[in-house]
């Protein structure tokens, strides 16, 4: 009960609209807005109906979660339904990056779009990055050489696809193939695909069609776990320079 009333005036204010205006959009009185988000009255089933499709919000994260620790960009939508990732502050009102460790990341696919999966892993704070929802990924395997199995990539969330570059590294959470890391061409204009490729060249590259991909946060800083060797640095340094120059030929290729 509590829940659900802070809640209500909470997106009341986020879309800066007076009880009265509210009131008319959902077809109640203003009294029982104020009487709901007072908590002198409980929501009657057709008001959470009509207040979840007001606000494109599912009627169990309005009355299990305290939304008032988020902002209105921390609503992500994904296809027709909005979905809440809050980002999450601390008491200074700083960000807080949630921290998907390696033993639960294979159960990432079932549940990223589930608020209280999300609410249950740990949290950092690394105060130099962007704006933006991120989330720490862990990498596994080899195939993005020189980073390091066991290394975290901290994603910006990408809404629009467009935002899409040909040539930047992306974590994607994909329909078939879980939660991989790579590097991306954006062929989506092309054939409504994108073409993932690994730095370690000895993985083939392969394309995902954009309908199976379920998430996509842009690399913006990683966490190494281990301690490069100076020979490891030399052989980065090298990999990196050709990666970059046959991401330009592909690039060249396209255009011709």
């Amino acid at each position: 009960m509590k829940m659900i009333s802070k809640n209500i005036k909470h997106l009341r204010k986020l879309k800066n609209l007076t009880q009265e205006v509210l009131a008319d959009e959902l077809s109640v009185s203003r009294s029982k807005i104020g009487s709901y988000e007072e908590g002198r009255s409980a929501p009657t089933i057709e008001f959470l109906i009509g207040i979840s499709d007001y606000f494109k919000i599912p009627i169990d994260i309005l009355l299990r979660n305290d939304l008032t620790k988020s902002k209105d960009s921390s609503f992500i939508e994904i296809g027709n339904q909005r979905v809440l990732f809050p980002i999450v502050v601390d008491s200074e009102n700083e960000n807080l990056i949630e921290v998907v460790p390696i033993k639960a990341s294979a159960g990432y696919l079932a549940g990223y779009d589930d608020p209280e999966y999300i609410e249950q892993l740990q949290k950092i704070k690394l105060p130099f990055l962007p704006t933006g929802k991120h989330r720490a990924f862990p990498i596994k395997g080899d195939s993005m050489l020189p980073m390091k199995d066991g290394s975290f990539v901290i994603g910006r969330f990408v809404e629009n696809r467009n935002e899409i570059k040909t040539g930047r590294t992306y974590v994607l959470v994909t329909l078939n193939d879980g939660m991989v890391y790579k590097r991306i061409m954006n062929n989506i204009d092309f054939n409504n695909s994108l073409l993932l490729m690994s730095d370690n060249k000895k993985y083939n590259d392969y394309s995902v069609p954009i309908n199976e991909v379920l998430e996509i946060w842009e690399f913006t800083c990683s966490i190494n776990t281990q301690e490069y060797s100076e020979e490891e640095l030399k052989l980065s340094s090298i990999i990196n320079m050709f990666n970059e120059l046959g991401v330009e030929l592909k690039a060249l290729e396209k255009l011709v």
